[in-house]
């Protein structure tokens, strides 16, 4: 206690209250919106749709969430598919198209254009995400 400021005495842990959602701890000073759209496979409109059907308002915190629209959220959320089975999914359906030998498969598979893009200039965008295996 001898030599300590006020500030090292403090813990910093106990003014930082959390919500757990969906396996993440969210801190309550967060939108719901942008703690929604964090989650890979939830954008803007699916996140104001979730949102709409809890009737949570847009400019919500998620410390202002009582504890049943959480465990709503939460339990809407384990429903979909999101994270790694949504990338999964992704990969498997790449997978699937070179698997086939279509066209979109073979585009994928070079690593070029898979939606009619123009490859003799701008292809740098095409050679970064039709790898072989999308990260997502």
């Amino acid at each position: 206690m001898v030599g300590q400021s006020p500030v090292d005495m403090r813990d910093s842990d106990a003014n930082d209250q959390k919500v757990f959602i969906f396996g993440v701890n969210f801190d309550e000073g967060r939108l719901v919106s942008r703690s929604l759209q964090s989650f890979y496979g939830i954008g803007p409109q699916g996140c104001t749709k979730l949102m709409a059907r809890f009737h949570i308002h847009n400019t919500a915190m998620i410390g202002a969430l009582n504890g049943r629209q959480i465990n709503d959220l939460a339990a809407e959320l384990s429903t979909m598919t999101l994270e790694n089975d949504l990338r999964r999914q992704l990969q498997d359906n790449i997978r699937r198209l070179r698997d086939m030998g279509t066209y979109r498969g073979r585009r994928h598979a070079m690593s070029l254009p898979v939606r009619g893009q123009r490859t003799r200039t701008q292809i740098m965008t095409a050679r970064k995400f039709n790898r072989i295996e999308r990260k997502g």
